[in-house]
């Protein structure tokens, strides 16, 4: 559905490093980067970091968050551990969560802009 998303972050240098470490254990690698702003994705950008005068303010209600896929539930823990590392607020520890389906593996964090970010891994149905 979409081609990418970009977010408005207040200090690229801070939001590359986070974002270098929670989305390499996904598969996914900064792939373009400008003055202030940088791409990340498997084979092409589709998540976009980038320096603004006004990023969204940080709203826990607002339901906005984005979920990348991972590959594993080792991706998932990793993702998690690479956020709260970097400086994220934990948002949900990796686990399955059965209110969303008994084969949804997921981690939660908060980075330091405020956006409520999600790794999900579907388990193998037996």
């Amino acid at each position: 559905m979409f081609d990418h998303i970009s977010i408005g972050v207040k200090s690229i240098e801070r939001s590359r490093q986070f974002y270098d470490a929670i989305l390499s254990p996904l598969g996914y690698e900064r792939l373009s980067n400008f003055d202030v702003q940088s791409g990340y994705g498997a084979e092409r950008p589709s998540f976009w970091v980038m320096q603004v005068e006004r990023p969204v303010i940080p709203d826990m209600k607002s339901g906005l968050h984005f979920c990348f896929v991972a590959p594993s539930e080792e991706a998932v823990d990793a993702f998690y551990n690479a956020a709260i590392a970097s400086g994220a607020e934990d948002n949900g520890p990796p686990g399955i969560r059965p209110d969303y389906g008994q084969f949804y593996y997921a981690a939660f964090a908060i980075d330091p802009d405020g956006y409520r970010l999600e790794a999900y891994f579907h388990k193998p149905e037996l």
